[in-house]
């Protein structure tokens, strides 16, 4: 699922991007009003997270031009307070508005309730796993192995992440192509088996007998269901 983050705070805009990555959405990110109307213009993103305050106009105007072109859910995020500008807003077409600061939590739940409104269903996703020595935190970026830090490259990891998101069920080869390396490299299933390899190689205590990393024959790869 492809989101839209407009913001100009930078640090703002990275920390709300990473903890929406460690959810499993694909994250646009654009720090202006003219970027985010060209990114919403020309990707088909799910859902809109806009701030009001950025630095060459006002969000107002994005989420106008989304109520006229297409039902794309937005969320306001905003320090301005005043109830007014929340209920015109909301009337507008905004589906939530957050009055900053707010806590991540609240941000991806608020995602959740928006998507699911629009007839979506989604879930919280599964950031943190232990089985049999093996220790995952999507949202600290830490694997660990028998208590050990265990070390690997931003795709190893980014494989690992997308199994551990659905832990215990298949994910297929085309789908972990399309979130992991991109929807133009579903047919590259070399990639897919040179990196389980890999991950396996790591994490496994005999790789040639996986117990974490399961090849489902035709289908995908599953990790083991979390105790």
């Amino acid at each position: 699922m492809k989101l839209l983050l407009v913001e100009d705070d930078r640090e703002l805009r990275r920390t709300l991007a990473d903890a929406m990555a460690v959810e499993g959405y694909e994250v646009l990110t654009a720090a202006s009003l003219s970027e985010g109307m060209a990114l919403a213009r020309h990707a088909d993103v799910d859902l809109v997270v806009l701030d009001l305050g950025l630095p060459d106009g006002d969000g107002e105007a994005l989420l106008d031009a989304l109520r006229h072109r297409q039902g794309t859910p937005v969320l306001v995020i905003s320090a301005r307070q005043a109830e007014g500008q929340k209920i015109r807003l909301l009337d507008a077409g905004a589906d939530d508005y957050l009055v900053k600061p707010f806590s991540v939590g609240e941000l991806l739940a608020r995602l959740r309730v928006a998507l699911r409104h629009r007839g979506t269903s989604v879930h919280a996703a599964v950031t943190r796993y232990a089985q049999g020595g093996l220790e995952v935190d999507l949202e600290a970026h830490r694997v660990a192995l028998h208590g050990e830090p265990v070390h690997l490259t931003p795709t190893e990891f980014r494989l690992l992440a997308r199994l551990v998101r659905s832990a215990g069920r298949v994910v297929t080869h085309r789908q972990l192509l399309a979130d992991v390396w991109g929807p133009e490299f579903t047919e590259h299933t070399h990639y897919l088996r040179l990196y389980m390899g890999q991950l396996r190689a790591k994490l496994e205590a005999d790789p040639t007998e996986p117990q974490r990393l399961l090849t489902e024959p035709g289908v995908g790869y599953r990790l083991v269901d979390t105790d």
